[in-house]
C-alpha cells in the first residue's frame, strides 16, 4: 500500500472507532430516556391521565429543531427521530393503561 493509502485507512478506522462510540452512547441515552418515560406511563396510568400531552410533544419538537440547528444537524431528521420516539413513548404509555 502506498503511504497515502495507509493514511486514508487509518484515519477511516479512527472515524468509524468514534463512530461505533457514539452508537453506544446513543443506545445507553435512550435506554436511559426510556427508562424515564415507563415511569411517566405507569404515572399516567395511576392518576388516570392521558397517554400523549400534544403540548408538551409540539414544545419538545421546536426545542429538538433548535438544537438541531444549534449541532449542524438537519432539524427535518431530528423532527423525524424525535417523533418516531414520541410514538414509541405514547404507544408504551397506552400498554400500561390497559
Amino acid at each position: 500500500m502506498t503511504d497515502a493509502v495507509t493514511l486514508a485507512s487509518q484515519v477511516l478506522k479512527d472515524h468509524r472507532d468514534s463512530i461505533d462510540r457514539l452508537d453506544a452512547i446513543l443506545v445507553y441515552t435512550l435506554g436511559e430516556r426510556f427508562k424515564h418515560t415507563q415511569a411517566v406511563g405507569r404515572l399516567k396510568a395511576e392518576h388516570a391521565l392521558p397517554p400523549s400531552d400534544p403540548d408538551r410533544e409540539a414544545k419538545q419538537i421546536a426545542r429538538l429543531e433548535d438544537l438541531a440547528h444549534r449541532a449542524d444537524l438537519d432539524p427535518e431528521f431530528a423532527k423525524k427521530f424525535l417523533n418516531f420516539i414520541i410514538q414509541e413513548v405514547i404507544q408504551h404509555h397506552k400498554q400500561h393503561q390497559s
